[in-house]
């Protein structure tokens, strides 16, 4: 079992059992899923860049991407349909647990300047998004193999059924929320 699972169901559970707001443990918010999205544009002009980025975004989260491919044509985007233009992975279970640890604890103290994440990007149902410019925070990705700087976007989806209460979840993990000084 991995640490922040462990932390979960040692720490988390019966903190929020204890608080009185929920009559039983299935209530208490937990993670469901985390989704990568990665948009890879530059396939349009090499087809090769979604190959590259889809083994960097296997090494990062442990598992293969899903390749999406265009639905329409857009002649003013030169997109033609069925083109490859993203990658998405979906984690469960321990995946999800290790890769929410690596991104806490290795990942986010790496970026320059950093002062937390945004506590303004909950989406209303309890799920959080956050933007990353880069790949290079990840230990996996090797920096001399980087071709273009890539970002992605990391959804984490909870089963909190508002924003406080994921944000309460989300801390409770470790989450480094921004102290917005106003």
């Amino acid at each position: 079992m991995t640490d922040l699972k462990e932390k979960y169901n040692s720490q988390i559970l019966p903190a929020f059992l204890k608080s009185g707001e929920y009559e039983n443990s299935m209530r208490v918010p937990r993670l469901i899923k985390i989704v990568i999205n990665r948009g890879v544009g530059e396939t349009r002009e090499n087809i090769k860049a979604i190959d590259v980025s889809a083994k960097e975004l296997s090494d990062i989260a442990g598992q293969k991407p899903l390749i999406i491919k265009s639905k329409k044509a857009i002649a003013a985007f030169k997109l033609r349909a069925g083109l490859p233009i993203g990658l998405k992975v979906t984690l469960r279970g321990e995946r999800m647990y290790d890769f929410l640890n690596k991104l806490i604890n290795i990942c986010l103290p790496k970026i320059r300047d950093f002062r937390g994440v945004n506590p303004k990007s909950f989406d209303g149902r309890g799920n959080y998004t956050l933007g990353n410019k880069e790949q290079l925070i990840f230990p996996e990705v090797d920096y001399e193999k980087v071709d273009r700087v890539r970002g992605m976007d990391i959804t984490i989806v909870t089963s909190a059924k508002s924003d406080k209460e994921a944000r309460q979840l989300l801390e409770a993990m470790g989450m480094p929320f921004r102290k917005d000084s106003a």
